[in-house]
């Protein structure tokens, strides 16, 4: 088994963090490490032991409950220290003592702080009836200000005291001059030691310690989000801070000379947690179809549900340039009801719409523009068959269940890429 990238190409919550603990989990080649590649302590990757502990993975690699696998944050990661060390406590109570020890950031990572969260909640308070969506954990905030400051705190700055206190004033300074009626935040003096304290329990690492993990052994690459809600190529303005593509993951096996096979992540039913458009939202299913780990948050909203929609994965398989094979998740969900759908077509003012219009990273007007008339679009639905019926690539796993046991990966079959 060679490199793998594992990315959900639908809205999120297709399964990723289930895909790569049975990925890790495999044997008998044994994975190394995860690399984390985009997004920061919003992502939310539940995977549930066949002991049946669960954790929600967000910055820790979810093949973590395997031991001796590492995590690896690469500079792509926005990196939340506070939530980091929250999450190693989770772990620690389910039985994962070891996890800080396994981790490395790269040195170049950005930092979400308290004043990045605090002005993420405030921007999109007001935002009132037009929220975007977000998680409410910074993210966006992070990414925003690097674009706008050169001097935006990154995980090395954690390593002089005087630089990281100096970067965190001038957070501070900026988010009581931006939002003056925001939530109150901690002073200065204990985010700095706070994040003093991360820098001196986990290693900070140059960014060329990750090719010494690729000549190591396998490395399983971890997107989150999906790509329906990529910075780029999403629906906008109901998208992440963040490429959710193979783009990032790419960019980092071509500076190691590596290459990887690339997974797609599918449900076998569509999911949307938040607004923005859902061609296929079906509010029957959304209320006999509950997820136990996605649920109406205060941030994201509500948590809805629809059948497969094949005019979106077109779009998603279109902009990524493909995948070497899927990993379909939930289908004992999907086999167990006799209404579920898929959606061929569009009908957008009377057009009959089999493919939606693709372009080059950075138009954010044309991303708009598509997003107006996807609100305007109805489904023309088939009955559902099988997904190898929908996705023009092999399935080489399915999901039956949450637990790692009632993932099957096809081994034997001979239409699978050998490296999985």
């Amino acid at each position: 088994m060679p490199h793998a990238i594992v990315v959900d190409l639908g809205f999120g919550d297709a399964g990723k963090g289930a895909t790569v603990d049975r990925l890790c989990a495999r044997g008998p080649e044994p994975v190394q490490a995860v690399v984390r590649f985009n997004g920061g302590a919003q992502a939310a990757h539940n995977v549930v032991a066949d002991d049946g502990r669960h954790h929600t993975f967000a910055q820790f690699g979810s093949g973590t409950f395997t031991p001796g696998v590492r995590t690896h944050l690469s500079r792509f990661v926005l990196v939340d220290p506070l939530a980091l060390a929250a999450e190693a406590a989770h772990l620690r109570s389910v039985g994962v003592p070891d996890a800080l020890d396994r981790l490395t950031v790269d040195e170049g990572a950005l930092l979400t702080t308290p004043y990045h969260r605090a002005a993420n909640r405030a921007r999109e308070i007001a935002r009132g009836a037009d929220r975007h969506g977000s998680c409410g954990m910074g993210v966006g905030e992070t990414a925003a200000y690097a674009l706008a400051h050169d001097d935006a705190l990154r995980a090395g700055d954690c390593l002089s005291p005087a630089r990281l206190r100096r970067g965190l004033a001038r957070l501070r300074d900026w988010y009581l001059s931006e939002f003056p009626g925001g939530e109150p935040v901690p002073s200065v003096a204990d985010c700095a030691d706070a994040f003093s304290a991360f820098a001196e329990r986990v290693r900070i690492v140059p960014g060329e310690h990750l090719h010494g993990l690729l000549r190591a052994g396998n490395v399983v690459f971890e997107g989150a989000q999906g790509v329906l809600l990529d910075e780029w190529h999403g629906f906008h303005p109901y998208t992440t801070w963040s490429t959710t593509t193979f783009a990032n993951a790419e960019t980092l096996l071509a500076e190691a000379g590596e290459s990887a096979v690339r997974l797609g992540v599918l449900r076998a039913y569509a999911t949307r947690h938040g607004p923005g458009p859902f061609v296929t939202e079906d509010p029957v299913l959304t209320a006999e179809l509950p997820d136990p780990h996605n649920g109406t948050g205060r941030w994201q909203g509500v948590f809805r549900v629809g059948h497969l929609d094949a005019v979106a994965l077109g779009y998603a398989l279109e902009v990524t340039g493909g995948v070497d094979a899927v990993s379909v998740t939930h289908l004992d969900v999907a086999e167990a009801r006799d209404d579920l759908l898929v959606c061929r077509a569009y009908d957008i003012d009377g057009e009959c719409v089999e493919r939606l219009p693709t372009g080059p990273p950075g138009d954010l007007e044309r991303q708009a523009a598509l997003t107006r008339r996807l609100l305007a679009a109805r489904p023309v639905y088939e009955p559902f068959t099988r997904v190898e019926d929908v996705v023009n690539a092999p399935v080489t796993m399915r999901s039956y269940g949450p637990r790692r046991s009632d993932a099957v990966q096809l081994s034997d079959s001979a239409s699978m890429p050998s490296s999985l």
